[in-house]
């Protein structure tokens, strides 16, 4: 008896190992047609470039800079601030674009510095919305930085965060 289920067993495991290895080759086998670049990416999400600098915004990176209020040389500096664009709390000014664009001043250039920010509120209630947060270097303003924020659709929105600016 022990022989007969020796046998059945191995037949069991070679019917296995050969439809895993079929199924394999299946699974690896290509479409005949191919979708097409645009449908193989994501959901456009909008515009990545910043909006121009006003002259209302050249005048207070100017005067941040000549204040020279802040000094971030090899310190770190963080800045909360409110959907709306108000700042809530931390170091620099904050100017509000348009829908999900915000552009943070400091008083030290901070073109070379690390910028992390992350979707939060200003208070200590509740978990904030979802969303996505990016943030760069300002174009044409050295001692500031861009931050745009988008739902979780891709779609422009107004969200609050947190910013971090670290200097080395």
């Amino acid at each position: 008896m022990s022989t007969s289920f020796r046998r059945k067993a191995a037949a069991i495991a070679f019917a296995v190992l050969g439809l895993t290895l079929a199924g394999g080759g299946i699974a690896v086998a290509q479409p005949t047609a191919k979708a097409p670049v645009e449908a193989a990416q994501p959901a456009a999400r909008g515009t990545n470039t910043q909006p121009p600098v006003t002259a209302e915004s050249a005048r207070k990176a100017k005067a941040a800079l000549s204040a020279k209020a802040a000094t971030l040389v090899a310190s770190t500096t963080t800045v909360v601030v409110n959907a709306n664009g108000t700042k809530a709390r931390g170091t620099g000014t904050v100017i509000k674009y348009g829908t999900g664009q915000y552009e943070v001043q400091f008083g030290t250039v901070v073109t070379a510095g690390t910028f992390v920010a992350t979707i939060g509120r200003a208070d200590s209630c509740c978990i904030p919305p979802a969303g996505e947060v990016s943030v760069a270097p300002r174009l044409s303003t050295p001692n500031a930085v861009f931050v745009q924020t988008r739902n979780s659709a891709g779609t422009p929105a107004d969200l609050g965060f947190h910013l971090v600016v670290h200097l080395s």
